[in-house]
């Protein structure tokens, strides 16, 4: 049971949770923006803009860096972390998004609408531009800053 309060305190986690919620809802506002449409899969759904990987980890990082210095192991840890998922997010997750719609490109011009093996279309927004990572990126910054500085 202290651990649940443990984790209810823990002011780095908050921050990184905060990070990760508004960029989730930012999604929402931006595509009723451009789309003209709510879509509330978005709180949830993964790619779109802006990265809230990206921005849940930068946070992450950012306020280990306020709470226990930027020369300390640990903002070393979340540092790297942050990097290699915002490499990961704007490489291999979206190299994989880009085959998914393909592959749905494909299935559909071969006149198949029976996907046996996955019974739907694949994913497609899997990971991010280079440009909604910065973004994340951005927002997950300024998040930790406003709670730090």
């Amino acid at each position: 049971m202290d651990y649940f309060l443990q984790l209810s305190q823990n002011d780095i986690l908050q921050t990184a949770v905060i990070s990760w919620l508004a960029a989730q809802i930012l999604k929402v506002i931006i595509v009723f923006i451009i789309d003209k449409r709510l879509d509330f899969t978005r709180l949830t759904g993964s790619g779109g803009m802006p990265s809230s990987h990206s921005s849940f980890t930068v946070s992450l990082a950012a306020a280990t860096g306020f709470a226990c210095g930027f020369d300390s192991v640990a903002f070393a840890v979340a540092a790297a972390f942050s990097i290699v998922v915002m490499y990961d997010a704007s490489g291999v997750r979206r190299s994989a998004g880009q085959q998914a719609a393909i592959l749905n490109r494909i299935v559909e011009r071969v006149g198949k609408d029976d996907i046996s093996e996955t019974g739907k279309k694949l994913k497609e927004l899997l990971g991010h531009t280079p440009m909604e990572v910065f973004a994340g990126a951005i927002l997950g910054l300024i998040i930790a800053i406003i709670r730090y500085v």
